[in-house]
C-alpha cells in the first residue's frame, strides 16, 4: 500500500501517512478529501512549525516509461512510486498524418494565398513535438508532487561525463565505439531492444548473449543492427551458420528478426535530445539535482537485488540512493498521458477538406469528457452507483465508463465530480512479490 499526502489547510505540505491513519482523519472529520490522484487530504486546520521529513525526488527517463519515487534518504522508505508513460510516438504519428494531407493540398496547385512554410523559423532550443511532451510531462508531476510532498532534492538519471574524452582526448571516430563502457551501453541497448528474450526461441530469464546475425565468419560486423540476443542454447546451436540457413524452418521468426534488426533508433534517439533539457529545466526549479549514469542505476538495482521495473529503477538513481530501500508493499501510480484533446476543430476528409462540423464547448453543465465522477442514480433501469470516466453530450445524457462496463444515458443530475480531467489516465499497479 501506498502512503497518501497530506497538506494542511494553507496548503503546506506535511509528511505522508499510512492509508490506515488517513482512514482514522477522515472518519473523525480532521481532514478532507482535496485530490483524488495521487490521493491527498487536506487538514482542517494549520499546523504551526510542522516538522517534516525531506523526501528525494527521483527520475528515470525513457522515450516511452518514466520512473517516478519520492524516497526518504535517511530511512530508506520510498513513499511513493510511479510509472509515465508517454503520448510521444501518437504525437509523431499526428503530425505525420496532417503533414501528407498538406502535401497532399500544395501539389493540386489551388493555393489562393503565398506560400508561407519556407519562411518559418525555429527558436532557440526548439525541440519536436514528441519530445516537448515527455519533458512537459516530467515537469508536470515533478510540480504536482513538489505541492502536496516536502521535496527539497532531485535525482535524475543522465549520462553526464564523456569519460572516454577524459581518458583519451585524442579519441575520435570510431574509437568511441571501443572504450571501457561500449560493451556496458550496446548490451543494455539490445536488452531493451529484444525486451529481455532470446531472439531465435522467444526464452526470458535466462543469461542472454551477444549474437551476430551475420557471423563474422561470414564478414558479419559488430554494427548494432547486425547484433541481437540469444540463450545459451540457441547460440551454441547456430554457431557460424548464416541466419536464413539457421532457421530455414521457421520463416516468420526469421522474418520478424530481419525486421526487428533494422528497426530505426528512436527511442534511443528521443532520450538523447531530452536529456540535457529536462536537466536544464528542473535546475531552473531551484531544487538540488544530482544526476547519475545508467550504469550506477544498475548497479545500486542489482546490488539491492531488486527486479527490472521502471520505477524501482527510479529509487536507485543516483549515489544517493540508501543501502536499504524498503519497498514492499508500495502500489506504484501507473500514469498514462492522454492529453487535452486537440485543437482540431473538424476531422478532414481524404483529400484534406473538412467532412465534420465544427466542434461545440468542451464543458456540458459543468463536466467535460475525462472528468471521473460518481453517479447515484435513484430510479429507472439504470439505478445504482457508479464510479468511473464520464463522456459528455450536449443533450445532458452522458455515458460513464467503468471498470467493467459502460453505462449509457445517465443524467448529470445524478453525477458527482471526483477528478477533473487533467490530460491523464490511472491505474493501481501491483504489488512486489515477497521474495523481491
Amino acid at each position: 500500500m501506498s502512503n497518501v499526502f497530506v497538506i494542511d489547510r494553507s496548503g503546506i505540505p506535511l509528511d505522508p501517512v499510512h492509508p490506515g491513519y488517513a482512514r482514522l482523519l477522515l472518519k473523525q472529520g480532521k481532514a478532507a478529501v482535496y485530490r483524488r490522484y495521487p490521493f491527498t487530504l487536506i487538514l482542517k486546520k494549520e499546523i504551526e512549525q510542522p516538522h517534516v521529513k525531506p523526501l528525494r525526488i527521483k527520475l528515470d527517463p525513457g522515450s516511452k516509461t518514466t520512473g517516478i519515487a519520492l524516497v526518504d534518504d535517511a530511512s530508506g522508505e520510498v513513499a511513493f512510486a510511479a510509472e509515465l508513460s508517454h503520448r510521444g510516438h501518437a504525437i509523431k504519428d499526428a503530425l505525420t498524418s496532417r503533414r501528407a494531407l498538406r502535401r497532399n493540398r500544395r501539389q493540386r496547385r489551388t493555393r489562393y494565398r503565398k506560400a508561407r512554410w519556407a519562411n518559418r523559423k525555429r527558436k532557440q532550443g526548439w525541440l519536436p513535438p514528441s519530445v516537448e511532451s515527455r519533458i512537459a510531462n516530467i515537469l508536470t508531476w515533478v510540480r504536482r508532487l513538489s505541492r502536496v510532498a516536502p521535496i527539497e532534492a532531485m535525482s535524475l538519471e543522465l549520462v553526464r561525463f564523456d569519460t572516454q574524452l577524459m581518458e583519451n582526448p585524442e579519441v575520435k571516430g570510431v574509437e568511441y565505439q571501443q572504450g571501457t563502457l561500449a560493451g556496458y551501453e550496446v548490451r543494455e541497448y539490445l536488452l531493451e531492444k529484444w525486451n529481455h528474450h532470446c531472439s531465435y526461441c522467444g526464452k526470458t530469464d535466462v543469461p542472454l548473449h551477444v549474437e551476430h546475425i551475420r557471423p563474422r565468419a561470414h564478414g558479419g560486423t559488430n554494427r548494432v543492427s547486425n547484433l541481437c540476443l540469444a540463450c545459451e542454447k540457441c547460440n551454441t546451436a547456430k554457431g557460424t551458420k548464416d541466419i536464413a540457413a539457421f532457421l530455414k524452418k521457421k520463416p516468420d521468426v526469421l522474418q520478424r528478426i530481419q525486421a526487428q534488426a533494422k528497426a530505426p533508433l528512436k527511442d534511443a534517439a528521443a532520450a538523447n535530445a531530452s536529456r540535457w533539457a529536462l536537466f536544464d529545466r528542473l535546475k531552473a526549479t531551484g531544487l538540488p539535482v544530482e544526476v547519475g549514469s545508467g550504469g550506477l542505476t544498475k548497479f545500486n538495482r542489482t546490488s539491492r537485488e531488486l527486479p527490472k521495473t521502471h520505477w524501482l529503477d527510479a529509487t536507485c538513481v543516483g549515489k544517493s540512493t540508501p543501502e536499504k530501500l524498503l519497498v514492499q508493499q508500495v502500489v506504484p501510480l501507473l500514469i498514462t498521458a492522454t492529453g487535452h484533446g486537440n485543437r482540431q476543430m473538424c476531422l478532414p476528409d481524404t483529400y484534406g477538406f473538412p467532412r465534420t462540423s465544427a466542434k461545440g464547448a468542451k464543458k456540458v453543465k459543468g463536466f467535460q469528457t475525462g472528468d471521473m465522477v460518481k453517479a447515484i442514480v435513484t430510479r429507472g433501469k439504470k439505478k445504482g452507483t457508479y464510479v468511473g470516466r464520464v463522456a459528455v453530450r450536449r443533450t445532458g445524457s452522458f455515458n460513464i465508463k467503468t471498470r467493467r462496463e459502460t453505462i449509457q444515458g445517465v443524467s448529470y443530475h445524478y453525477c458527482h465530480m471526483l477528478h477533473q480531467s487533467d490530460g491523464y489516465s490511472y491505474i493501481q499497479g501491483g504489488v512486489l512479490p515477497p521474495h523481491a
